[in-house]
């Protein structure tokens, strides 16, 4: 049995704690560090590692509505088959679709916009069902067996930006995160915007690894002058 417990620690120090909308589960899963990225467009100097895997989604609300327009749908069905078997006249919905069925040739309008929107259904929920869902959590290096961490990517981003703005020179910086890349957009009022993108792909570097993700994004760093 697995368990969940979500917890909001401080932004984390030289050393590496935990941030800002941390997620914490307990999981066998492990995984290791992740390289370096220096450059002014810094992909990892090693291999990417960390196998921790992603975090699943229940999706109690598509599993819901499903759950309920079955029931409803079986439950009107048994209900007039229940009926035809006593002796009284099917509903007059069911009927009339059996009529329509039978007469309607396959290549009719209603008959293909309603096989296109059972298919595109079918097509949400098998997609719903293979893929993890939860973008805005990345997974972070397990230090216990186990349990598993997760990082909210608004918490990284957000985490980064404060280092970001340390570096003499920025003026103002947006930081977006993704699940592969964290890409930085400054703005430097002084100094050479050379240095100033030497200076900040370092910081931001080094803040992506003491953010301790199982998968080492890529980074990408451009710095200009504010217009006027």
């Amino acid at each position: 049995m697995s368990g969940r417990n979500d917890t909001n620690p401080q932004q984390p120090d030289a050393g590496g704690g935990p941030a800002p909308g941390t997620t914490l589960e307990k999981d066998p899963a492990s995984a290791g560090p992740g390289g370096p990225g220096p450059g002014p467009d810094y992909a990892p100097a090693g291999p990417r590692e960390g196998k921790a895997g992603r975090f699943w989604a229940t999706r109690r609300a598509p599993a819901a509505v499903t759950a309920l327009l079955l029931l409803a749908g079986l439950g009107f069905l048994l209900y007039d088959v229940a009926s035809v078997r006593a002796g009284r006249p099917g509903m007059a919905w069911r009927r009339t679709l059996a009529d329509e069925l039978a007469t309607r040739r396959l290549d009719d309008v209603f008959v293909m916009a309603g096989a296109a929107v059972a298919a595109a259904l079918g097509l949400w929920l098998l997609v719903l069902a293979l893929t993890p869902g939860r973008r805005s959590l990345l997974t972070m290096r397990p230090e216990l067996p186990q349990v598993r961490a997760g990082l909210e990517r608004s918490a990284a981003a957000l985490v980064l930006r404060d280092r970001a703005m340390e570096v003499p020179g920025v003026q103002a910086v947006r930081v977006k995160v993704s699940r592969r890349k964290v890409r930085a957009r400054a703005l430097a009022h002084f100094r050479d915007l050379e240095e100033v993108r030497s200076d900040l792909g370092g910081a931001l570097g080094d803040g992506i690894d003491q953010l301790g993700l199982a998968r080492r994004p890529g980074l990408s760093v451009r710095v200009r002058r504010p217009g006027k």
